[in-house]
């Protein structure tokens, strides 16, 4: 947990904030925490995060003084890229807030249902974030592949915030990276298997709105729509081969092992 005297600046950089400008989202705060102590595998350096948090709850901060005016006012790109920065970032949060650190964010007694942050003036759990607001007001499945649960199996943090300029080929980019891995994709053709991430397990329904297809993939419909945008970032070989089914589906254990360099 937070000593008392990190108490402390946290309120002092709440107030700062408040002083300055109440709903000028500190993103050049984030981009310091993520640049510094996030490597190119998107593995964090928890230590130095926690010794040196004071970007972090600068940016947390400032967050939670963004009105929901303020939030209504934006596009939909700089809404969603704002609650996956604020999804990660309270992420992190949550983990440096832990004396030792956990080695899994499952150690962390309700860390998605129950523990609640500020933001927008309010409070909301990461499940709230995720599911009540991301999930629920967005038909934009690509955001599994940005949100970081702190765990070895998750997509890798980027080294960068989301931006709503940007989202589009950053969310791209994430998909491809993600897929790049073998525990969140893998065609065995000897087996006649497709290995999928437990993620395209968990939150499959996601996907079909946008790519439900009666094309020749495997699985359930749900499956299916898995599939079919996975393809669209495969060699067209890997995509043909998914097109034509036949294979069986299966899911990769997923390695909750904290994200630690």
């Amino acid at each position: 947990m937070i000593s008392s005297s990190q108490a402390d600046d946290i309120t002092a950089l709440v107030a700062q904030t408040s002083s300055e400008n109440a709903v000028e989202v500190n993103t050049p705060a984030l981009a310091t925490v993520l640049s510094t102590h996030v490597d190119g595998q998107g593995l964090v350096d928890y230590d130095k995060l926690q010794v040196d948090r004071r970007p972090l709850d600068a940016y947390n901060a400032s967050i939670q003084l963004t009105s929901q005016a303020t939030y209504d006012s934006w596009s939909e790109p700089e809404q969603i890229a704002f609650l996956i920065n604020a999804y990660n970032s309270l992420t992190l949060k949550s983990i440096i807030d832990e004396s030792p650190i956990k080695s899994s964010i499952k150690d962390i007694v309700g860390v998605w249902r129950f523990k609640r942050h500020g933001i927008l003036q309010g409070e909301q759990t990461l499940n709230n974030i995720e599911h009540d607001i991301l999930r629920a007001d967005f038909n934009e499945p690509r955001i599994h592949a940005a949100l970081v649960c702190a765990a070895i199996s998750c997509p890798y943090l980027r080294q960068e915030p989301y931006t709503g300029e940007n989202l589009d080929a950053q969310l791209d980019d994430q998909v491809s990276i993600f897929l790049s891995r073998a525990e969140a994709f893998e065609i065995d053709r000897e087996n006649s298997e497709v290995r999928l991430s437990a993620i395209f397990d968990w939150f499959k329904e996601d996907w079909a709105p946008s790519y439900a297809t009666d094309e020749g993939f495997a699985g359930s419909d749900n499956e299916r729509a898995v599939l079919n945008f996975i393809s669209g970032y495969l060699s067209e070989e890997d995509a043909q081969y998914l097109k034509e089914g036949g294979y069986t589906v299966r899911y990769s254990d997923y390695d909750w092992s904290l994200n630690r360099q």
